[in-house]
């Protein structure tokens, strides 16, 4: 299998998600940079070894078909926003995604700020966020995130593209930022906010089976075959806010072999699932950006396909 970018990287200290939009005629700069990129992490990165920096590009499904010539991931394409009675996951522009990532912020900034330094006025930056780490792997809403995530061989087998030989190794990411209103959540006793995510808040144990309600969160999100086997993803959230702008939420980084597992768990979360309505933590925490990249492997940057060339007119999907 070719080697895949660092999606399996661990958890971090701090994140920064920069969601690009690339102008008409950015095109061919876009496409350059691909290559260039490893060694922009390294120049970075080599001199901080603590710091275990890295960065992972996603490209969107429009702007694939305007870099790139040749066949497409089989699975890519743009989010799919959900539209439910009560809440709506929308859809996002975003043709270029970055995941940086180390222990501190300041390495994943001065790489970030390089990245867009050579891009120019290629590129328009439609959404910056920076993650930190809140206490003991906590979300604002005071619960361990991550804590399903595959480890070892089955991550690999969860994240990994197996299934479409031309672009074995690459990984789907889905990203979303959800802003959560905290003085609701606060005032709801402890025991209803164990209820809306399925687990205990102290010592993060789910919920048995005949306590859990079938609209929490973990009931809506676990996704399984027919066989009973559960369906993995990676996520890699993050908290984030801003006191200024009384803004707070988690910003979701979902990667997977198959964008169908997460859009699952989305039409679940927003539409229901008989005889669950929607989830209750979409009771307090608002989607506001939607997002689905591609993000191939290390041998696809450093040899990216040939370019469009009839001016990187746009072939969407």
């Amino acid at each position: 299998m070719p080697e895949p970018q660092n999606v399996l990287a661990p958890l971090t200290e701090s994140a920064l998600f920069l969601t690009l939009t690339i102008r008409p005629g950015g095109e061919t700069t876009t496409r350059d940079l691909l290559p260039e990129l490893a060694g922009m992490i390294r120049s970075v990165g080599f001199p901080l070894p603590d710091e275990a920096l890295t960065c992972v590009v996603g490209i969107g499904s429009e702007a694939w078909d305007r870099l790139f010539t040749g066949p497409r991931p089989e699975r890519l394409h743009p989010f799919r926003e959900v539209i439910g009675p009560r809440h709506r996951a929308p859809a996002t522009p975003g043709d270029l995604f970055l995941h940086l990532r180390a222990k501190r912020l300041y390495p994943c900034f001065e790489l970030a700020r390089r990245v867009i330094g050579c891009l120019g006025d290629a590129v328009s930056v439609a959404d910056e966020v920076a993650g930190f780490r809140y206490f003991d792997r906590r979300d604002l809403l005071g619960f361990v995130d991550g804590t399903e995530n595959p480890t070892g061989d089955a991550a690999d087998a969860a994240i990994l593209v197996r299934d479409d030989p031309r672009f074995s190794g690459g990984s789907y990411l889905v990203v979303q930022k959800y802003v959560h209103d905290l003085d609701r959540w606060s005032a709801m006793p402890v025991e209803e906010r164990e209820l809306a995510v399925g687990r205990r808040m102290l010592d993060d144990i789910e919920l048995p089976d005949a306590v859990k309600p079938a609209d929490s969160h973990v009931a809506l999100t676990t996704i399984e075959d027919g066989d009973g086997t559960e369906r993995k993803i990676l996520r890699d959230n993050m908290p984030f806010g801003s006191i200024a702008h009384g803004e707070y939420g988690t910003y979701f980084a979902g990667y997977t072999a198959d964008p169908g597992v997460i859009e699952e768990m989305l039409s679940r979360m927003f539409l229901g699932d008989p005889p669950a309505r929607s989830d209750r933590i979409l009771e307090v925490s608002t989607a506001v950006t939607g997002g689905l990249f591609f993000v191939p492997t290390v041998d696809f940057l450093a040899q990216p396909p040939c370019p469009v060339n009839n001016g990187g007119a746009s072939h969407a999907r």
